[in-house]
């Protein structure tokens, strides 16, 4: 079995920047466990699955997976879907996804690159200390959404690139994603991810982790709009917008590899 392979760095004006997704459209589903083996062989931070979707509901059904397991919501992957499709459809100025979790998804053409709407997933104040000792940070607040999301906010940009976790730790406390985040300098807000668990030591730009931030920085900076800069190795700008339930994040795409993944 042939199927079309892209891998597309999300977030970035350039190759080499931002957070490499693979995108694999197929003509239906395959089995979980093969979907799975796929991303691994993959083995990049998320491989995304394209469907056409059969309800009417939207242009595609949309599946995201790590090299260890399936997420509920995977923001620079579906960037880079949007990218795939839009690229390479010069009428169409938008497409949608239905997602199992995370409900309909939009990415459509902005300036020279897209803008994405995602759910906006308002955090709750809450205690955490075995997830600020696995941060090894000092925190200013720290606040919690439930589909796995822990924001910790520190005091200043260079808090948040000091950030040094125990990996293991982190790994250890189960299918999180643990946001250190501070008001910045080179950005409105700057923050780094660290998703050990799905065996992604530190993520280079994530979508679903600014899904979670942006209610919450709207409110600190008093504005619905703000740019913000994941300081990763590779690094990666998302313009940020509060609309109503939703979160909408800009930024553009790159592809930097195609061709076939020959399935046994």
């Amino acid at each position: 079995m042939r199927i079309p392979f892209a891998q597309i760095d999300a977030f970035a004006e350039e190759a080499f920047a931002g957070n490499p997704a693979a995108v694999m459209p197929l003509s239906a589903w395959l089995d979980d466990a093969v979907l799975q083996r796929i991303a691994s062989e993959n083995n990049l931070s998320e491989t995304a699955f394209l469907v056409p979707d059969a309800s009417g509901e939207a242009d595609f059904e949309l599946r995201w997976f790590t090299p260890v397991a399936e997420v509920a919501l995977c923001g620079h992957a579906t960037l880079a879907s949007g990218h795939f499709v839009l690229s390479s459809d010069g009428v169409r100025d938008r497409v949608t996804f239905r997602t199992r979790q995370a409900g309909v998804l939009e990415v459509a053409r902005e300036g020279a690159g897209y803008a994405m709407a995602l759910p906006a997933w308002t955090p709750a104040a809450r205690q955490m200390p075995d997830i600020v000792a696995a941060l090894g940070v000092d925190p200013v607040e720290t606040l919690w959404h439930e589909k796995g999301y822990a924001l910790v906010v520190v005091a200043d940009e260079a808090a948040v690139r000091a950030a040094g976790p125990d990996g293991s730790a982190v790994a250890a406390l189960g299918p999180y994603v643990l946001i250190v985040a501070a008001r910045g300098k080179s950005a409105d807000v700057v923050s780094r991810v660290f998703t050990h668990y799905f065996d992604i030591p530190e993520d280079p730009v994530t979508g679903s982790a600014h899904a979670v931030m942006v209610p919450y920085w709207a409110g600190v900076l008093g504005r619905d709009a703000f740019s913000a800069y994941q300081a990763s190795a590779r690094g990666g700008r998302v313009g940020c917008r509060l609309a109503g339930d939703r979160v909408v994040l800009t930024g553009a795409c790159v592809t930097v590899i195609e061709g076939t993944f020959l399935l046994p």
